[in-house]
């Protein structure tokens, strides 16, 4: 069955879940509506979640044998398939199809893709789509942009006018992730500001919070060009390096510990990231290994004390080249 989105929030606020849903397309929309799939299993009585990451190595009689084994205390199960790449295969097909063929009691499967076109349509997602619910999440069109934007800030409790919306759909120029982030940001610097122009223009033009999230954010974004002109406008503006490089090495910080730990999802939710920031840091450390980020926050460090006369060398420039690699993991040559 597929959902439109009232139909898709009035589903998630119910009493009763589905035995399979099938979530795919956009990954951050597809990400955030899979917390929204597990916080309602949890708010329903779903005591035990199984995560499945069925990459090229994955072994498909593992789902039926985690879909077969009995509950360690009775209770109600979430299995949380990942779906690698979009597709399943002739294996995998023939494993989810068995499964809504006769879904076990007390137990709903959740699969989820992130790489997903015309071409990943399947028998097998025909049988998801009869047996449980599936939703193909897309990016905003051209001109749902401002109308998107309105319905995210009214979500999380900003009111705000149709000029401001305007405006802030204008900034993000299209890019979901930047529009998902400059919405959360606006959360905690509105308050309980209703949100007009003049209001979003001072708090973008004069917040020097609201500066270094986005050096950061466009930093493990992975976009240097936009990250260098930031941080080019800062000094020119005669912002201090040593505040702009206190955030920078917090986002470090928080990187590496998420490089370090063994649940990534886990530790996201114990640093209480955004969904728009957890995808954020996800895509930065697919780009490259924990001592890459050990590097850069120890090149960090170093470029405090060169900006508070403790260690001599330029520490402008030496932040331009941190920021370049850590948009760009192949820049770290210029750390030599």
């Amino acid at each position: 069955m597929s959902m439109n989105p009232g139909q898709w929030q009035k589903h998630l606020a119910g009493d009763r879940m589905a035995p399979v849903y099938l979530l795919v397309g956009e990954e951050l929309l597809v990400l955030e509506a899979a917390d929204a799939v597990r916080a309602m299993a949890r708010r329903l009585g779903y005591a035990e979640r199984e995560v499945l990451e069925a990459d090229s190595r994955f072994d498909w009689d593992d789902l039926a044998r985690a879909s077969a084994g009995l509950s360690l205390f009775a209770t109600q199960r979430l299995l949380d398939l990942r779906l690698a790449g979009g597709k399943a295969g002739k294996d995998g097909g023939a494993a989810i199809t068995e499964f809504v063929g006769n879904p076990p009691p007390d137990t709903t499967l959740l699969i989820t893709a992130t790489e997903w076109s015309s071409k990943h349509d399947a028998a097998w997602t025909k049988n998801v789509d009869k047996a449980g619910i599936q939703i193909i999440f897309n990016a905003p069109r051209p001109h749902e942009w401002t109308q998107w934007i309105g319905a995210r800030l009214a979500s999380r409790g900003v009111q705000a006018t149709p000029d401001a919306v305007a405006m802030l759909a204008e900034r993000v120029e299209g890019n979901l992730l930047a529009a998902a982030q400059e919405v959360d940001k606006l959360v905690v610097l509105a308050g309980d500001r209703r949100l007009d122009a003049d209001t979003l223009e001072s708090l973008v033009a004069d917040s020097a919070r609201f500066d270094a999230f986005k050096l950061t954010d466009a930093a493990f974004a992975g976009e240097g060009g936009r990250a260098l002109r930031i941080l080019a406008g800062l000094r020119a503006e005669g912002e201090e390096l040593i505040v702009l490089m206190g955030w920078m090495v917090n986002q470090l910080q928080l990187a590496l510990r998420l490089a370090n730990a063994r649940d990534f999802a886990s530790q996201a939710r114990a640093e209480r990231l955004w969904p728009a920031r957890e995808q954020l840091f996800r895509k930065a450390l697919r780009r490259a290994p924990r001592e890459h980020w050990l590097a850069c926050l120890a090149r960090a460090a170093r470029i405090d004390r060169m900006a508070k006369g403790r260690q001599q060398g330029d520490p402008w420039l030496e932040a331009e080249r941190l920021v370049a690699a850590i948009a760009e993991p192949r820049a770290a040559t210029a750390f030599a």
